[in-house]
């Protein structure tokens, strides 16, 4: 794919994820999600070019614009929608699939500070709720959904629902959620997260 080629799908990707988005001038003026995703794609080709001082400048300025912290090194596939942006972290070993989709505060983070691989490989088609935490190499496997807030420290399998701190699955390990199921899970964790508010005794 041609970078213009590529460009274009990121924009058509919004589009078609976000029923808010009006038209192509709005998405392309005023989604940081869109700006900070573009950012890091001319700063990963930098990175990749050995230009490694020149990706890391590139990355700050994007992240002092957009709030958003994705460093250059890290690889991200086609499809990748930030819907809102703020406060959203991809460290420097971290591996996107295609398709993917995440909400303002997801943090892809190490527990490590040693070289190495340290960071999530998240796979395709998987959504990532408002204030997720996906720490450590882990991976999280196609089709899954984690919960706004969710804490994951260890591999979740393909089609899983996780909710909570630690994680925990809302779905049968390895069993692919339809987009009704999805639906009438996601409204479980909604409800959950209602009672954690109003109880602070509550315990998912």
């Amino acid at each position: 794919m041609s970078l213009f080629t590529t460009l274009r799908h990121d924009v058509e990707v919004v589009l078609q994820r976000d029923p808010a988005a009006r038209s192509t001038l709005d998405v392309v003026l005023t989604y940081p999600g869109l700006h900070a995703l573009w950012g890091y794609r001319l700063a990963h080709a930098l990175w990749t070019a050995n230009l490694k001082f020149a990706a890391r400048l590139l990355s700050a300025a994007v992240r002092a614009v957009t709030s958003v912290d994705i460093h250059p090194g890290a690889i991200i596939g086609e499809g990748l929608f930030i819907d809102h942006a703020i406060g959203v972290v991809i460290g420097e070993t971290a591996v996107i699939g295609t398709d993917v989709t995440m909400y303002h505060g997801v943090t892809l983070g190490g527990l490590t500070l040693e070289r190495g691989r340290r960071h999530p490989t998240v796979g395709d088609r998987v959504m990532l709720g408002a204030g997720a935490k996906v720490l450590g190499p882990v991976a999280i496997g196609d089709d899954s959904r984690i919960g706004a807030n969710a804490v994951i420290v260890h591999d979740v399998p393909a089609g899983s629902v996780m909710v909570g701190v630690p994680g925990r699955s809302l779905a049968p390990e390895g069993h692919v959620a339809g987009p009704a199921e999805v639906v009438n899970l996601m409204e479980r964790v909604e409800e959950l997260e209602r009672q954690v508010s109003a109880d602070d005794d509550f315990t998912i």
